[in-house]
Parts: structure tokens; C-alpha cells; sequence
């Protein structure tokens, strides 16, 4: 966890302590409060988002600024949360309603961006998956994060999304690590025509792919995936969270690590030939 997301959540956690010990009538304990604020609250869990040692849901602030006396400081409190939560969106939280919510948000980003650059070093990029093969990530994911299943909602906005690849004025700067093109996360038969769909994407005017070959020499190591939404955002993938970064600063360095893979990738009819060795793979004995 960052040093900024844990200061701000132990900043929270101050103000959160100040309400309860300014309640109109009179400062409360833990434990009153936890019993004033009923099922699912202990002194514990009092103690804990006091010293922020756990991050509060927005439910849980209404109810401390309603269980203090204080329900006018609700609002307040939710945007102290959003303020920190939305540089770091915990896939727990993001996924309570499913993929289609995530799906969503980012498609917002993609409306109000000219230039997307890529890095993928373990899957396809979503701007160029096919249904099916997007179909089983959404599954995977949703087992893993034991998340609702709303897969085939989550499908339809990832392809509706992809109509910006046809957009005159938008540039999509997509780049992934050899892996992506072998990684069995669906049935071979769904990865042989996603690696035939990706094949043709090399040929649109608003599309630049490059594959870095698994021989490349390497200035820099292929570590996680990012998305760069123009030069104002970075969204790094994690396993328990997404990261959305936007000071320039920490934008200008995935610009940095982006364009040094870059270095070693390959493109057009070298991009061309990766691809259908990685076809070829999927049908040998």
C-alpha cells in the first residue's frame, strides 16, 4: 500500500475520531458507538478505521456521521474517501457490482482520449480482443475475485469500446511481451482466432503494434501491464487493485518504460510473423 494512500487513510481515521469525540451529547467510547451503530460493528472495528488500519466503506462513514450526531459531515467524509480511493480501486470494491461498472469507468477515459498506449505482457489488450476470448478473462477474473458474473454485459462494452479503433484521430500505440500471444487462458481453438483477429488489426491506420519477441534483447523487464491516457493518466493492473496515477511526474516514467520496451519490439511483417508462429504452436502434434 502507498505511503499517500495510508497517510490519507490515517488522516480520515483522525477526523473520524474527532467526530465521535465531539458528538452533541457528549464524547462517545468505542464501544458505545460500535453498539449505537449496531450489527457488523465491534470496538475493534471502531479502533481500526480510527487508526486507519482499515479503509471504510462509504456506508460506514454515513453511519458514523449519522451514529455521532453529525449527519451533515456524511458528504464530507465520502469525498475524503474518493479523494484517495480513486488513485488506488481495490478490485474487491470495483467488483462488488461486477465487471460491467469497471468496464464502464474506463470506457469514459477512452472517450476523452486521443493517444492510448499499451503495455500487455501477459494477455491481449482489451481493445483488440475478440468476444470469445474476452468471455473467459472476465470468467477467470470473476473466480478469482469470487465476484458477480455479469460476463456477457462486461463483453458487450469492452467490443462497443473498440469502435474508437475506427475513429479518425485516435491512435491506439499497443504493445505486448511475446507471452501474450501463447498464454492458454482460453481454450486453443479461442486463442488461434484471437491471434488470427490481431493479425488484421496491424493493418488499421489508427493502430500501432508491436510485439516484443521473447529473443529480444531487454534495456528494461516486461513488468506489469499499464494503459497511458495521453500524457494526464496511467492505470497500472494489479492483483488486488488498480492503480490510477495521475501526477505528471509518475506519467512521464510509464511514458519512459513504455517507449524502452518499445526499443526492443518488433513491428508490421516481423509483428506478423510472431503471431503466426504462435498460431502454428497452437496445432502442432
Amino acid at each position: 500500500m502507498s505511503t499517500d494512500y495510508q497517510k490519507a487513510r490515517e488522516e480520515l481515521g483522525l477526523r473520524l475520531r474527532e467526530l465521535r469525540l465531539t458528538a452533541p451529547g457528549g464524547r462517545l467510547t468505542g464501544t458505545r458507538l460500535a453498539e449505537r451503530l449496531g450489527s457488523g460493528w465491534t470496538k475493534a472495528k471502531i479502533s481500526k478505521l480510527e487508526n486507519g488500519k482499515q479503509t471504510a466503506t462509504a456506508e460506514d462513514l454515513r453511519a458514523w456521521a449519522a451514529g455521532t450526531g453529525q449527519p451533515g459531515a456524511g458528504d464530507e467524509l465520502i469525498a475524503r474517501l474518493r479523494g484517495f480511493e480513486s488513485h488506488i480501486r481495490s478490485w474487491r470494491r470495483q467488483l462488488a457490482a461486477g465487471h460491467r461498472p469497471v468496464q464502464d469507468a474506463v470506457t469514459v477515459e477512452h472517450d476523452r482520449t486521443r493517444v492510448l498506449t499499451i503495455w500487455e505482457n501477459v494477455l491481449i489488450p482489451g481493445m483488440v480482443q475478440i468476444p470469445e476470448y474476452a468471455r473467459h478473462t472476465f470468467n477467470r477474473h470473476a473466480d478469482l475475485m469470487r465476484s458477480p458474473r455479469d460476463t456477457e454485459d462486461a463483453v458487450r462494452a469492452r467490443i462497443q469500446r473498440q469502435e474508437g479503433l475506427y475513429r479518425p484521430g485516435r491512435v491506439y500505440r499497443i504493445m505486448m511481451w511475446e507471452g501474450a500471444l501463447r498464454s492458454l487462458v482460453c481454450p486453443p481453438a479461442v486463442l488461434a482466432a484471437q491471434l488470427h483477429h490481431l493479425a488484421g488489426v496491424i493493418g488499421l491506420d489508427t493502430v500501432e503494434l508491436g510485439i516484443v519477441p521473447f529473443a529480444a534483447p531487454l534495456k528494461i523487464w516486461p513488468g506489469n501491464s499499464f494503459w497511458v491516457y495521453d500524457e494526464r493518466l496511467v492505470v497500472v493492473e494489479d492483483w488486488h487493485a488498480e492503480l490510477w496515477i495521475d501526477d505528471a511526474d509518475s506519467v512521464a516514467t510509464y511514458l519512459r518504460v513504455w517507449r524502452t520496451l518499445c526499443a526492443s519490439a518488433v513491428h508490421g511483417a516481423e509483428a506478423h510473423r510472431l503471431i503466426a508462429r504462435a498460431q502454428s504452436a497452437l496445432i502442432e502434434p
